[in-house]
């Protein structure tokens, strides 16, 4: 008899993926590093990598104007209140904040986060105290941040304010942030789509990250199906001015937060978005690897790029009289210059940097101390490009299964509420409240005019009851995991009573429990778990 062929558990994908990660390291170090040293990349563009960049969590990153919603939606996706978080209708969020997993709640000042060794905010110690100042860390133990790191961010100023200006170039920041993310959403409220200066100059900063752009129109539900037609089509027009691409980016739309909808004639659509939504970020932490690999090969392409132009630009020098006559006749002529290195080493127009902000940077460098060409680090790089990376590609698992997918799995085909847009990621909080009994006997009117069979009803039965909450599809999906007691896919008169509790825990604005609390257990499995003890 042949050998069994073992079957590949979701832990063999991660000793792969970790090995990935590995192996981009030593490449890094080993090939790119090398030629960003020799011709002073870090100088021009980003920072040297660091270990911690490539251990690093996936990053989303949430932009936007003040008042579109981002930390409610940051709240949704985390589903408690975390440190320093801050909510209301103008700029209450005045800082960068990386949320991040940790099992007790805590807040770490920018300055102290940014030198600490494995965390992916080294870089950031080049935009000084008046950065760091505004910048911060918060830890909370919600089971979505074990996967994800989520930036959020200050509003995008817009009117008067813009005029008051920071103590930091927020362009800059966002850009650092746009490289080391792997995803960026950005935010718009459906009542305001103006776009200020300051938010234009932000989204032009994100060219050459355009994979991981998504658009999130935000509280939709406060309009009609007729108005969110019209505010979508000016969305489009607006950005079409801004981003100059005919391509369209994915558009999210929807009420992103745990709140009954204030409008819900479009109640279908909202859920087919946010599910659309939290698809998009339970990919992120399968796909990581790959998203690593994929931007070490634009770094690498870059590394090559600028390589050529630097020692271009050294080789044109003159050997003793007017250097700086020249130097500044090449910064006016650099797309002339960069024209001549496309021709002569095959490089594509769009591997080239923006050359408007090379020329600013190149005028405080003397071209005389710039290191000439060296063929046999371009050949490396050449390699790295040809060989090693495909090599990695091939190692990569191309079906790993995630810890998102097992916990959108374990919510079971029987809830009605399941497949239609569950979270994930989701956590909920400790509750001890009782049923009382004018409550339960309204439920169990309500249960018997449903017409149970054999003493329960199905999904469909109570989903018809349970709707009209108007409580996000993933909420309700919580709810039936709690109620169904027995796990059976129907709900008796006892766990019909228990998800109507729910429902009225929820509208109150109250926590769920995360399990269901033994003062909550319906009396006949009280009476069952006592018998099976004795």
């Amino acid at each position: 008899m042949g050998k069994k062929n073992k079957e590949k558990t979701p832990g063999d994908d991660r000793k792969v993926t970790s090995a990935v990660v590995e192996g981009l390291k030593k490449l890094y170090k080993s090939k790119v590093l090398p030629l960003e040293q020799l011709y002073k990349f870090a100088d021009f563009h980003s920072p040297y990598m660091l270990d911690s960049d490539f251990d690093a969590r996936p990053m989303v990153l949430m932009l936007g104007q003040y008042s579109t919603g981002k930390t409610t939606f940051i709240r949704y996706l985390v589903e408690r209140d975390f440190p320093g978080m801050h909510i209301g209708p103008e700029p209450t969020t005045d800082r960068f904040c990386a949320i991040q997993y940790g099992n007790e709640e805590r807040v770490t000042p920018g300055n102290a986060l940014a030198v600490q060794a494995d965390k992916p905010f080294r870089g950031l110690t080049k935009f000084g105290t008046a950065f760091l100042s505004k910048f911060q860390g918060a830890e909370t133990p919600a089971p979505i941040l074990e996967e994800l790191t989520i930036i959020d961010t200050p509003g995008v100023l817009s009117g008067e304010k813009q005029r008051l200006g920071r103590s930091y170039d927020f362009v800059q920041v966002t850009e650092w942030f746009a490289e080391k993310c792997d995803l960026i959403l950005l935010l718009f409220d459906a009542h305001k789509l103006d776009i200020s200066d300051e938010f234009k100059r932000v989204i032009t900063s994100l060219k050459g990250h355009d994979d991981k752009i998504r658009l999130v129109l935000n509280k939709a539900d406060m309009i009609t199906g007729q108005q969110l037609m019209r505010v979508y089509g000016a969305l489009m027009w607006s950005l079409g001015k801004v981003i100059q691409t005919p391509e369209v980016m994915r558009v999210y739309i929807g009420s992103f937060w745990d709140q009954p909808l204030h409008n819900d004639e479009n109640k279908r659509l909202f859920d087919a978005e946010q599910r659309d939504l939290l698809s998009d970020l339970r990919a992120l932490p399968r796909n990581s690897a790959v998203r690593k690999i994929n931007e070490l090969v634009k770094r690498a392409r870059l590394a090559k790029v600028h390589a050529l132009i630097i020692s271009h630009l050294k080789n044109e020098m003159p050997a003793m009289f007017g250097k700086s006559a020249k130097q500044a006749e090449l910064i006016a002529n650099l797309e002339e210059e960069c024209v001549k290195i496309q021709r002569q080493h095959g490089i594509p127009p769009g591997d080239f940097p923006d050359l408007n902000r090379m020329k600013e940077l190149l005028s405080v460098h003397d071209f005389g101390k710039f290191p000439k060409l060296d063929k046999r680090i371009i050949e490396s790089m050449d390699e790295v490009l040809a060989n090693d990376i495909p090599a990695l590609m091939r190692k990569f698992p191309q079906d790993t299964a995630t810890k998102a997918e097992q916990l959108l799995g374990e919510l079971g085909e029987a809830n009605p509420f399941a497949l239609a847009n569950a979270n994930p990621f989701a956590t909920v909080k400790f509750l001890v409240d009782q049923i009382d009994e004018n409550s339960r006997a309204k439920f169990y009117g309500i249960f018997e005019s449903l017409k149970p069979v054999d003493g329960k009803i199905d999904g469909n039965q109570a989903k018809s009851v349970l709707v009209e909450s108007k409580l996000p599809r993933d909420v309700l999906g919580k709810i039936w995991v709690l109620a169904d007691v027995d796990k059976d896919g129907k709900l008796d008169c006892e766990e019909f009573a228990l998800a109507m509790h729910f429902v009225h825990v929820r509208l109150a604005d109250e926590p769920l429990p995360a399990v269901l609390p033994r003062s909550l257990y319906p009396p006949k499995l009280l009476a069952q778990m006592a018998s099976e003890a004795h």
